[in-house]
């Protein structure tokens, strides 16, 4: 009983382990899978390219488009790797029969393999004891092979074709999960390596022969089916190039720019290698480049296979340019053109592909030659004003080039000297490279203009060439100053729906403008460009509020106010302009004149009142002082015989202590209020001080507080219409204030 609890964990732990680490081709057959569920269970579904045999487990995105390397595919309809069809039920209901290595080359239908395993004495081998794995080429696999190849093998069934079909086996039992990409396993010929790639789209390549069916597992190893006959490998990339008559001219390059010997090394790369004809296309000046710049023929990538091409992605080269590699139909593209004449020369270390145009990497390139197909008009515009011949050829340039798209019929009727100045302060006197620039960095032009550089989370933006300088009224000395400010200014709607009263009212009280306008302004320069989707920006004003930015939709919004044109630069700034008057929410307002206003200009919050008038538990306190945070009521002043006031607005949480000499003195206010037909009368008392010294500073807990004395508060409280029944004398109007 111990013996059989022991045989059952063990039984256990090696299906737990085969089990695990699901690969991508596994992931795919998963979706194969379910794609097909209404055809019955274990039936895979697999896209078939019109007028080939190719048929893949696609991933969604070719399921998607229908379509396999740009080609149309079919939707076929299989048993899934290792299940069978039973006569009369759906699907495919029954596991398939598991037999030795011989026997499931019949299963798998690789009848081709298993005739020649037979012929060539491999037979005996393949159905005895051991642990194998077998990549059996498909019978289509077998056809596709040269036939004097073919022939070479069958007529030496003895040698050629047994060291042949050994190539295809490993002494080791390797499901596609344990295929890992990049890893050689050592075949059963010489040792020699086979280089297995398993790609993220669930192709599994052996020496760039790809698995169409894997998994069938034997009772000594397991088969997978390929679709391509392997050759055995020893050569490298650099003996490749060396021996192959149409690759001089690039085994020559190689040689001087000192990389044939890096070809030589081990590694795991892809080539796409220039022939002769592709150099003899490209002009002498251009073969001087490619000669002199020992970077420039650092076209490898990663092991790339062709087979494992299904739609275009980007590689990186180990000179550090991306290139798109794609297919269409059979052949591959590179960068969208076709031009691969041979794939898939398997190396020990990479996979070449023989291309009839050469790849020049940016660095070997003029700066025109990087102007790409949506920048077009730009070239062709600053070759039309003759900016780029006066270029100088040995000197650096670096281009702003906007896209197509900006070159409107308006941009396109400016006077040509002007827009040959406007497109000259697009082009900058020096290579920089997007790493190299840095926040307030100042770029010069060939125009002779200065660009500044702003630096933000997600975006690297460049001012225009603007020479104009924004001062808002009020601002004149804040704004002359050398610095960077954004401003939200609002337009002329913004204050369409004021009278002329309203007007006079909001300009005689210059402290309340002034600090509406500072609520517009921030000490940073802050452009559309470099706002990060989606997400609010918190800008700090001169004011002291917090304004909040947004772009979302195409659309900058601050404090949930559109901004209909943005981005206007100038030497000291940007300006977005806004068609409403932006206010903090968190102040106050305690002028009813003022706030009737506000009321009418701003229109997306409801302006709060408050006031700064306060009793003390009932009875009057001798230290007889309002404080306020930054409300209008600040904007108020008068002056009363024998009072001294201090007042001040800081960031920072500084006050003046104020000492108050002498005893209060009660005011009694008498006023009349309508409250229907009924006038109503109310008492109200207040107090005065006597004068007013001191200069020490005292701390508190709140921000940017002002300090008003007694008679500022009681004046505010003052309405026109007051009766006085003593005391210090009273403002006639708040406007007078």
């Amino acid at each position: 009983t111990r013996m059989k609890l022991l045989l059952a964990a063990a039984l256990f732990v090696l299906y737990t382990f085969d089990s695990a680490d699901s690969s991508a081709y596994d992931k795919i057959l998963t979706h194969s899978r379910i794609r097909a569920r209404k055809e019955g269970p274990n039936v895979c579904a697999l896209q078939q390219v019109v007028g080939t045999k190719k048929k893949y487990f696609s991933t969604c995105r070719n399921w998607y488009h229908g379509a396999i390397c740009g080609k149309k595919a079919t939707v076929l309809y299989e048993c899934c790797p290792g299940y069978i069809k039973l006569d009369g039920m759906r699907g495919c209901p029954a596991v398939a029969p598991i037999d030795h290595v011989y026997g499931s080359l019949g299963i798998v239908k690789a009848s081709s393999t298993q005739k020649y395993a037979d012929i060539s004495k491999v037979r005996p081998e393949i159905e005895g004891s051991g642990s194998f794995t077998f990549f059996a080429p498909s019978n289509e696999a077998w056809e596709l092979l040269d036939e004097d190849v073919r022939n070479a093998l069958v007529s030496n069934v003895n040698i050629e074709l047994y060291n042949a079909l050994h190539y295809h086996m490993a002494n080791k039992r390797l499901l596609t999960k344990d295929l890992k990409n990049g890893m050689t396993i050592t075949s059963m010929y010489n040792d020699l390596d086979l280089h297995i790639n398993h790609y993220s789209n669930g192709v599994v390549t052996v020496n760039c022969a790809r698995i169409i069916s894997g998994n069938q597992i034997a009772t000594n190893g397991v088969v997978h089916v390929i679709d391509r006959v392997i050759s055995a490998i020893g050569n490298s990339m650099q003996d490749v190039i060396e021996v192959e008559d149409d690759l001089t001219t690039l085994s020559d390059l190689a040689q001087t720019s000192g990389l044939l010997e890096k070809l030589g090394q081990p590694g795991h790369y892809t080539l796409f290698a220039p022939t002769n004809d592709a150099f003899d296309k490209l002009g002498s000046d251009v073969l001087e480049r490619l000669q002199s710049d020992k970077e420039v023929l650092k076209g490898e990538i990663n092991f790339q296979c062709s087979e494992a091409i299904m739609v275009g992605s980007s590689y990186e080269t180990l000179e550090g340019n991306n290139i798109e590699i794609g297919c269409d139909g059979d052949s591959l593209t590179v960068n969208g053109v076709k031009m691969v004449l041979k794939k898939d020369i398997v190396t020990k270390n990479g996979v070449i592909h023989l291309i009839d145009q050469v790849l020049l990497p940016d660095s070997a390139k003029q700066v025109m030659e990087l102007l790409g197909s949506s920048q077009s008009t730009f070239g062709d515009m600053i070759s039309e004003l003759g900016i780029s011949t006066s270029m100088a050829s040995d000197a650096e340039y670096t281009f702003l080039a906007p896209l197509n798209d900006v070159f409107t019929d308006e941009v396109m009727s400016i006077d040509q000297d002007d827009l040959r100045v406007i497109l000259e302060n697009h082009v900058l006197k020096n290579k920089i490279m997007l790493g190299q620039l840095y926040n307030g960095q100042l770029l010069e032009t060939i125009a002779g203009k200065t660009l500044r550089v702003f630096i933000y989370r997600t975006a690297v933006c460049i001012e225009n060439s603007s020479q104009k300088t924004f001062l808002p009224a009020g601002l004149t000395d804040v704004l002359r100053q050398e610095g960077s400010f954004t401003l939200f200014a609002p337009s002329d709607k913004a204050f369409a729906s004021l009278a002329t009263r309203d007007l006079e009212l909001l300009k005689s009280n210059k402290n309340a403008l002034k600090t509406i306008l500072l609520y517009h302004l921030t000490n940073a320069v802050f452009v559309s460009g470099g706002l990060e989707v989606g997400v609010t920006n918190l800008l700090k004003s001169l004011q002291g509020s917090s304004l909040k930015l947004i772009f979302a939709n195409s659309t900058t919004q601050v404090n949930s106010v559109k901004v209909p044109e943005a981005d206007i630069m100038a030497t000291n700034g940007v300006v977005h302009f806004v068609n409403q008057v932006l206010y903090p929410g968190d102040m106050p307002v305690g002028s009813q004149d003022l706030l009737m206003v506000l009321r009418k200009l701003v229109t997306y919050i409801q302006v709060k009142v408050s006031s700064c008038f306060k009793h003390i538990s009932g009875t009057v306190k001798r230290l007889t002082d309002c404080y306020s945070r930054v409300t209008m009521n600040f904007y108020c002043s008068a002056t009363v015989p024998g009072v001294t006031r201090t007042r001040f607005v800081e960031r920072q949480p500084n006050f003046q202590k104020i000492t108050i000499e002498g005893e209060p003195s009660t005011i009694m206010t008498t006023r009349v209020v309508k409250s229907g037909s009924k006038p109503r009368l109310f008492k109200e008392e207040a107090f005065s001080t006597g004068r007013v010294t001191g200069k020490q500073v005292l701390y508190f807990k709140s921000l940017s507080l002002v300090r008003f004395g007694l008679y500022e508060c009681l004046a505010l409280l003052s309405p026109v219409g007051h009766r006085h029944t003593g005391g210090v004398p009273q403002p006639t109007s708040l406007k007078n204030m």
